[in-house]
């Protein structure tokens, strides 16, 4: 028989957030953390579903925090307990920055599916608390959508024309070409607005913590969202249910 000593080394305390839950009969069910150090893992949640389990409503979709498990590598791990660190209650009580919230959380997991590195988990959470910030979402979704791509091995050439090479006269961004197009390569392709094409640069490389505020003209917005909803078609081969939803309630 083991004791409590031993039993206490047996709990792994790990970082994340619920990016999925599935009942398991009528008072369990398995959820799926994205951690930050462990990458995405499978957990049981024995007896959660319960009205009187204190867990169960720690363990609901979009709980962020630390999470004390008898860890298994490559199996179920088991939940023992749950320590919030934060609630994200702005986003919790918008619909509109829940469908943001979902997005990202799906975008994140196929990325994550696609290249394992932790780096994604940081950038994702990171997004997160800046939504709950109240800055503009739409903004910061694009950020994220761009700090992506490298990921998904469709990263953008932003120094120089995608064609030529040139890095001055700079004349618009491309999403079908990939890229900068300059003056002497340009043909017929849609001119952005000079803001827009510096603005994409700044998105790409910005570090996400550092964003205090933003005041972006709406136009330029646009452009950038669009410049992104067509490239990721164009490349990513990521068509989500989540996208399709939010761009709907955009559209209301």
């Amino acid at each position: 028989m083991q004791n409590k000593k031993e039993v206490k080394k047996m709990i792994t305390k790990v970082e994340g957030i619920i990016v999925n839950e599935t009942p398991y009969g009528d008072t369990s069910k398995i959820i799926h953390i994205l951690t930050k150090d462990r990458g995405l893992i499978g957990v049981m949640c024995k007896g959660v579903k319960s009205l009187k389990s204190r867990l169960r409503a720690l363990t609901i979709k979009f709980t962020y925090g630390f999470f004390y498990l008898y860890f298994k590598e490559d199996k179920l791990s088991i939940l023992k307990d749950v320590d919030v660190i934060e609630d994200f209650k702005t986003i919790k009580n918008d619909i509109l920055l829940i469908s943001y919230l979902n997005y990202l959380t799906e975008l994140t997991t196929q990325v994550y599916k696609q290249n394992k590195d932790n780096t994604i988990y940081n950038l994702y959470i990171a997004s997160i608390k800046k939504l709950n910030s109240n800055l503009d979402p739409l903004v910061i979704t694009n950020i994220l959508e761009l700090k992506y791509l490298p990921y998904l091995g469709v990263g953008l050439e932003l120094d120089s024309c995608i064609l030529c090479g040139n890095k001055t006269d700079i004349v618009t961004i491309d999403a079908d070409i990939g890229g900068y197009i300059c003056k002497n390569c340009y043909t017929n392709q849609i001119i952005v607005s000079k803001k827009t094409v510096q603005l994409i640069r700044m998105y790409y490389y910005v570090e996400i913590d550092s964003i205090l505020h933003l005041k972006i003209d709406e136009k330029v917005v646009k452009e950038i969202n669009f410049f992104i909803n067509r490239y990721y078609e164009r490349y990513t081969g990521l068509f989500l249910n989540s996208k399709k939803f939010l761009n709907k309630m955009l559209s209301i």
